[in-house]
């Protein structure tokens, strides 16, 4: 058994080397190498023997230096005879830097107690604190490192070593709030100096004032909210605290410093983020030191105060501590609805959600809580993306108005839109919705071919107008659907996982399928006008076309006197990551592509491309007229959309990510029977829940209760498919790394919880 050195003793003959002192050690609490000097008649003294690598002492020592200058009651360090104030030394084999420094009298925080005053001195002091350091730098400022608030998203990892599963939700749900409330804020925040660990040991009180501050080790630049986060993080944690009995720490604080808007959003999520990330790092210790007390005394302590505040919302949280009246009532806003807004339009989820802005991919609800969007592939590239929205407010204040007149917006999207296509794509006509597009392509297919019938794969969507639900097996077979029009002809969805056909060459094999139906059509005299096709199955449940399909099914059509429309309302944009539009996965080229939901980013938009040829036999004396379709704002916001794609990179980033969460999902497959199938290309990906892997029997409950399950945890899923059991994933495109591991190991419990009850 290793024996621990006798850090005590060596420190003293240490002392007694460099500054030539004989003295009694004690060791004082914490992880660092910090003791207790007293020497008979003279004064109490510290030796810190500082000896992590990554530490700035000099740093330290500048600001301590700046702080008494001030008049703040700082340690400072006494040079050793004939030397400097830090010296170079060993101890116990490590390399480390010795520091003689004076004791401060007083009681730390946490042993004095709290008490409403003593919270808004100590409130009021960190703001002082912050004043006198905005005069302050030093080239080693903008530095981080293990405890460095703004980067708590960093200790996740740590999760994984927690046993209990209700714990690791509650992290998750920390980081979550962290991610989406305070990362995309702080920034933005006011900067400074700040000491970087303000806790109750490093506070010194007497007679209910504050007279000392220790400890600057953690010091670094950043939003100066980061310290009030960790200062009510420990307030907190005072015996017989609550968030109303905190709230006169803020009070305090803001007698000096009146907080900013951003700050307030903030606050709560690095509160949390902070006690979480306590949490994480005695985790992390305790697989190389199990045994060691200090990194582990408080965390009973710790997770007693994450559950407390956790048992509240966000916003509930933020109203205790700022003793502020809650607002709102979902329940009457939930009663006018059902008063108002017919019954057919219907809410997601068994909760349903009061949601009241967005930013990136999160959207985020009245009570405060962030959800992460895995399911708007409207908000391509993300949430209120403010190059798009400015784009949309500067051209909204000049002019908005038809296309009758001529305007530059109009012409010059339709040549970027046109710019993405293959050769001979190269005329635009502009309408409000996917839906109006779709029934906009049936229009021109139609007078281009003299014909009316159109096929349609099964299990197909293309739109909620009358001609577009009637083109839409999964509208008019599913509940309140009417006969087959006989003017639409379905042929087989082409699903390797279900369908008849699921070998190598499954492809060509159900492109035979559609020469059947077409031979079918047109036995009589018939003719078909087009082939609708989505690139990508959506509501048939997120299903890739196989290979060889498109380009086969395509010479049948055309054959037949057909034409070819790519419906890529859902899967457009570079979606699919591999290429800009889902129809290059296949290799083919359509006559005419259907454009919508991502095309506009939320704003209602709609686009049909198609060729020369096409649009002049469509220009057979009835106008084509749209009132709102390629007005100058909804160009503006077309171009703005397209001009983040190329910007951010979001094709690659769709790519790499559907990547990396693929290959998540595969994992989740192999570890769960319940996971039948994995499939999709970039970030258009759908999982398949079934009962048994060899019957195939479709889990539609549990995938309900999966998609409610993840809600409760923070992420948004919907399910779709025929059979309603297939998990649909197509966020924004700016999600990250974080957020697809968060999802797996989210996913991974709640599947765990399924394995368990099945």
């Amino acid at each position: 058994m290793k024996t621990r050195p006798d850090y005590p003793a060596l420190a003293s003959a240490l002392l007694e080397e460099h500054w030539g002192l004989e003295a009694s050690l004690t060791r004082l609490p914490g992880e660092n190498l910090n003791f207790l000097v007293e020497c008979d008649g003279q004064e109490k003294k510290i030796l810190k023997l500082t000896t992590d690598p990554h530490a700035d002492v000099d740093l330290e020592e500048a600001l301590l230096a700046h702080l008494a200058s001030a008049g703040f009651a700082v340690p400072t360090s006494s040079p050793a005879p004939g030397s400097k104030a830090c010296i170079q030394l060993s101890i116990a084999g490590h390399q480390a830097i010795g520091r003689l420094q004076s004791f401060l009298p007083g009681t730390g925080w946490r042993e004095a107690g709290t008490t409403p005053d003593l919270l808004f001195e100590i409130g009021a002091f960190l703001a002082q604190v912050h004043q006198s350091l905005d005069s302050f730098s030093h080239p080693g400022a903008s530095r981080t490192h293990q405890w460095d608030l703004s980067h708590a998203h960093r200790n996740v990892d740590a999760i994984s070593l927690i046993d209990s599963s209700s714990r690791r939700r509650t992290l998750e749900d920390c980081f979550h709030l962290f991610r989406a409330c305070a990362v995309p804020v702080l920034q933005a925040c006011p900067q400074g100096m700040l000491h970087g660990d303000p806790n109750d040991e490093n506070i010194l009180v007497d007679k209910g004032q504050v007279v000392g501050l220790l400890d600057v080790g953690d010091c670094q630049s950043g939003a100066l909210v980061q310290d009030l986060a960790i200062l009510l993080a420990y307030a907190l944690q005072q015996e017989g605290m609550s968030l109303q009995s905190a709230s006169p720490l803020l009070s305090g604080y803001q007698s000096i410093r009146p907080l900013q808007r951003l700050e307030y959003d903030a606050l709560v999520s690095l509160a949390i983020a902070r006690l979480a990330t306590s949490i994480c790092i005695a985790e992390t210790r305790r697989v190389g030191a199990p045994d060691h007390e200090t990194w582990f005394s408080h965390q009973e302590s710790t997770w007693s105060t994450l559950d407390s505040i956790m048992n509240h919302s966000p916003s509930e949280a933020l109203d205790m501590l700022f003793d502020r009246k809650a607002s709102g009532d979902e329940t009457q806003l939930l009663e006018a609805r059902d008063a108002l807004v017919g019954p057919s339009l219907s809410l997601s989820y068994e909760s349903p959600l009061h949601i009241i802005r967005g930013r990136g991919q999160y959207l985020h609800a009245a009570d405060g809580r962030p959800y992460l969007d895995l399911v708007n592939n409207v908000c391509h590239v993300g949430h209120c993306h403010p190059h798009v929205v400015a784009a949309m407010a500067s051209q909204a204040a000049v002019l908005n108005t038809n296309t009758r007149y001529l305007h530059e917006n109009i012409t010059r999207y339709a040549r970027r839109l046109c710019d993405t296509m293959p050769d001979g794509l190269d005329v635009c006509y502009f309408v409000n919705s996917g839906s109006e597009a779709n029934e906009l392509a049936l229009r021109i297919a139609r007078a281009a071919t003299a014909s009316r019938d159109v096929l349609v794969i099964d299990g197909a969507y293309h739109g909620h107008t009358s001609n577009c639900i009637e083109m839409s097996p999964y509208k008019f077979n599913g509940r309140g659907g009417h006969a087959q029009a006989s003017w639409v002809h379905v042929v087989p969805m082409p699903d390797v996982y279900r369908g008849e056909i699921r070998d190598a060459d499954a492809g060509p094999a159900y492109a035979l399928e559609v020469g059947r139906v077409i031979g079918e059509a047109c036995s009589g005299g018939g003719s078909i006008a087009a082939f609708f096709a989505e690139t990508m199955l959506s509501c048939g449940g997120q299903i890739p076309l196989p290979e060889g399909y498109l380009s086969a099914a395509f010479e049948h059509v055309r054959r037949a006197g057909g034409l070819c429309v790519a419906d890529e309302v859902q899967v457009g944009f570079g979606r699919v990551g591999e290429a800009f539009w889902g129809f290059e996965l296949a290799g083919v080229v359509p006559d005419i592509v259907v454009m919508g939901k991502p095309i506009g980013n939320g704003h209602p938009l709609g686009a049909v491309v198609t060729t020369r040829a096409i649009a002049e036999a469509f220009d057979n004396g009835m106008e084509f007229f749209s009132t709102f379709g390629g007005n100058p704002v909804s160009c503006a916001c077309g171009m703005a959309v397209l001009d983040v794609i190329e910007a951010e990179s979001l094709q690659e980033r769709a790519r790499v990510l559907g990547s990396r969460f693929m290959q998540g999902l595969l994992a989740l497959q192999h570890r769960h029977s319940m996971v039948g199938d994995v499939r999709g290309h970039g970030l258009f990906l759908g999982v398949e829940l079934v009962r048994d892997k060899v019957s195939l029997e479709p889990a539609d409950t549990e995938a309900r209760q999966l998609v409610n399950a993840m809600k409760d945890r923070g992420v948004l899923l919907s399910t779709d498919g025929p059979l309603h059991n297939v998990i649909k994933i197509k966020p924004p495109l700016v999600l990250d790394e974080a957020d697809i591991d968060m999802t797996l190991r989210l996913l991974d419990d709640v599947l765990d919880e399924f394995d368990v009850n099945r």
